[in-house]
């Protein structure tokens, strides 16, 4: 090939990878780099979204819309929020993952990012490595409940039926937080049920209260009120201390199962590389969001706690969730749906 025939191979190259490069996804600029025109000091300058990875009305939507109302009051700009369920979360968490850091996109984060990291092995993102932590945000204790006519009036006496007869235990889903902890449990307590899951907690409460399980595990804001008002009873929760939202009923460890304390998280993360000042400006936000009185009042209503903690702390929190999931997983050799 002579050098003419050179040039022209080399320009046609040139032209086809120029031509890529316009291509959403091909060629794309490093995942660090920033928009355009961003300016970290000016953040935000339009109006950032919130990717929530679960339908509207559960608990964790719930959260992430309060706390994205009160941090666009303080950032001086509405938070869009985009809910993206199914495929246990990883459609929005990947969804999160793909999007620039830049803070104009954020997740509404959960327990189920550590469990999803033992759950599913061959996911497209990395759950412990494509998000930084925003705001820890709130913690969601389990409990156990049964019908108030049940004769299982302490998790002893549960740990006791599921020896001698068997039951039938519902959960919020197959990889919920609430499958794992139960699963947790059985391996601790050295008995075996049969988990029910369902699309979520109110179908499983609804198939408790009309008599066709034998009990639930499920986040303590789906059924305090029922707790409170008679119709259920709590026989024990996930929490290292007793819940605020229903402090008679006593922990794991007060019930005899000791060291099994597992609680989940809402809060926010954002793609991994954000620029500091950013971050900080979010975190910030949400915690400003968290002190307003309206939101705490709300949410104490849903039976959940505000994590009066850093970042960090739930950087830390991810990834040892990750690891004891990891381990219960690979015990009960479970799989995801």
């Amino acid at each position: 090939m002579d050098m003419t025939q050179n040039l022209l191979t080399r320009r046609r190259l040139l032209r086809h990878s120029a031509a890529l490069a316009l291509v959403p996804g091909v060629l794309a600029a490093p995942r660090l780099a920033r928009a355009q025109g961003d300016n970290p000091a000016a953040f935000p300058e339009r109006p950032p979204r919130l990717i929530v990875p679960v339908a509207p009305g559960g608990s964790q939507d719930v959260v992430a819309r309060l706390v994205a109302r009160g941090m666009g009051e303080a950032l001086g700009q509405t938070i869009q929020v985009e809910n993206m369920p199914g495929g246990g979360s990883n459609i929005g968490y990947e969804a999160a993952a793909r999007s620039r850091p830049d803070g104009y996109t954020l997740l509404a984060g959960s327990d189920s990012l550590s469990i999803n990291a033992a759950l599913f092995p061959r996911l497209s993102y990395d759950p412990l490595r494509a998000f930084e932590p925003i705001l820890p945000g709130v913690a969601v204790p389990q409990i156990l409940v049964v019908r108030a006519e049940s004769p299982l009036r302490d998790l002893g006496g549960f740990l006791a039926a599921a020896r001698a007869d068997g039951l039938a235990v519902g959960t919020p889903g197959n990889g919920s937080l609430s499958h794992l902890l139960g699963e947790l449990v059985q391996q601790a307590g050295g008995v075996r049920w049969t988990h029910v899951p369902y699309r979520g907690g109110a179908l499983a409460v609804n198939d408790l209260m009309a008599g066709h399980l034998q009990a639930v595990w499920i986040n303590i804001g789906a059924v305090a009120d029922a707790v409170k008002a008679g119709r259920l009873r709590g026989l024990a929760v996930s929490s290292e201390a007793r819940a605020g939202a229903l402090p008679e009923v006593p922990t794991l460890d007060e019930a005899g199962l000791r060291g099994l304390a597992a609680t989940g998280w809402h809060g926010l993360v954002a793609p991994a590389g954000l620029d500091p000042q950013v971050a900080a400006k979010l975190t910030a936000a949400g915690q400003a969001a968290l002190r307003r009185p309206d939101v705490a009042q709300r949410l104490a209503g849903l039976g959940v706690e505000v994590l009066e903690e850093p970042p960090a702390a739930l950087a830390r929190r991810i990834q040892a969730d990750a690891e004891r999931w990891a381990l219960v997983v690979r015990q009960g050799n479970l799989r995801p749906d």
